[in-house]
């Protein structure tokens, strides 16, 4: 396999469905950087490391090096950046003002008070396949459920919830490389974002003048030791919250049904033992995490790593999905098991930028991978591999059809 065009298996979506023997050969060349392309890391230790270093950045300002990253799609929200796309000392205020609304200390019991929700959205979810005996689960379950949960969090009105919804999904279409070069699909997303944000933006009003008990009420009225957010900080911090807590959501959900249905023995176990589902999500999170790589990154500082001296302002790949199945990390990395006494993953990254939203992932996969094992008598793939999403980033299956003889 000639080493010009590995980062073009990487993005090649022929590769899409199972990119794992491409990352096995990458590891193999730990830092590979061809012609003015990023320098690609794909080892779990290095990984690790270079999340933990200050030297690197996650702000675009800082990339210097020339050549068009084709999986750098910009955040387009006419919202200044998230704090995912800031460094310390700015990442680190606004993402402890936004902590102290979603967990402890300030509000330790907020997400472990949503189980019942989420329970409940998942039953709804489930009912509402009525009579059928096949199913797209991707369109009739793991998308609308993180939409619904972020709403209850945000604190969006239900009744507003539908249409809350018809604006997510075209801003999530437009993420797919497939339709961010198509001008009508790029529109619409554009349009949605504007109402979108005019909407969060009056709700945002509203908190401001009366407080209630969600999210956005304790984003709008912080006012810990850093300070108050702008507006405009909330607006994108909500923003954030929902269109990154939406696509990994979904794919983590969808790749996990599609590889318990290829696994039917611990889907079977896990219809017995509800609460294996903790160890099932942790294991899906090394095995087949929904972020593949983070291609945002850049070293303010010449580095060195393995003998490799990496230029300032050059930029990076991380790929935590080859990371994930390192046999100098893992025992036995091809194989999904549950039972595996060790899984420190790269699944929702590391160190300071390590996952905002990883708490309410983990309680939603749990809760929809149960649910499913319980209440599906002898589900079915109808079509494997199923059709997959353009994005290399973000993988995971467009549709995942299972064929089922009914419900329990």
């Amino acid at each position: 396999m000639p080493h010009a065009s590995m980062l073009r298996q990487i993005t090649d979506f022929a590769n899409r469905a199972n990119p794992y023997p491409i990352y096995e050969e990458l590891r193999r060349t730990p830092v590979l950087h061809e012609e003015d392309g990023p320098y690609v890391i794909s080892s779990y230790y290095d990984i690790e490391a270079l999340l933990h270093d200050p030297r690197i950045s996650s702000d675009a300002a800082n990339a210097t090096a020339a050549g068009d990253d084709e999986l750098s799609g910009p955040e387009a929200t006419g919202l200044p950046p998230s704090f995912i796309r800031l460094d310390p000392p700015e990442h680190d205020r606004l993402r402890r003002i936004a902590n102290s609304s979603f967990g402890p200390p300030h509000r330790p019991r907020r997400l472990e008070n949503m189980r019942g929700d989420l329970d409940e959205i998942v039953a709804g979810l489930i009912d509402g396949f009525g009579d059928a005996r096949q199913i797209d689960l991707v369109d009739q379950f793991a998308y609308p459920f993180p939409v619904t949960v972020i709403c209850r969090l945000l604190g969006v009105p239900r009744e507003d919830e539908p249409r809350f919804r018809a604006w997510v999904d075209p801003i999530v279409a437009g993420l797919d490389p497939d339709t961010r070069t198509s001008a009508d699909s790029q529109r619409t997303a554009q349009e949605a974002r504007l109402e979108l944000g005019m909407y969060l933006n009056g709700l945002v009003e509203q908190r401001a003048r009366e407080p209630r008990d969600d999210m956005l009420s304790d984003l709008v009225n912080s006012r810990g030791p850093d300070g108050a957010m702008t507006t405009m900080e909330v607006l994108s911090t909500a923003v954030l919250l929902l269109i990154a807590g939406h696509e990994t959501t979904v794919n983590l959900i969808t790749n996990g049904m599609l590889t318990l249905l290829r696994h039917p023995e611990v889907l079977e176990r896990l219809r017995n033992h509800p609460g294996l589902s903790v160890r099932i999500v942790e294991e899906l999170l090394r095995y087949e995490p929904p972020v593949q790589l983070l291609p945002q990154r850049t070293c303010i500082t010449d580095i060195e790593v393995r003998g490799v001296t990496i230029p300032k302002g050059s930029r990076i790949w991380l790929v935590l999905a080859a990371g994930n199945r390192d046999p100098e990390r893992f025992t036995d990395p091809d194989r999904f098991d549950p039972d595996r006494q060790d899984i420190q993953h790269l699944g929702f990254g590391s160190g300071i930028h390590s996952c905002f939203g990883a708490p309410l992932a983990r309680l939603e996969a749990q809760a929809a991978l149960s649910a499913l094992a319980r209440r599906l008598e002898n589900p079915r793939l109808v079509e494997d591999p199923p059709p997959y999403r353009q994005n290399a980033v973000l993988r995971g299956p467009r549709h995942l059809d299972i064929a089922f003889d009914g419900l329990r």
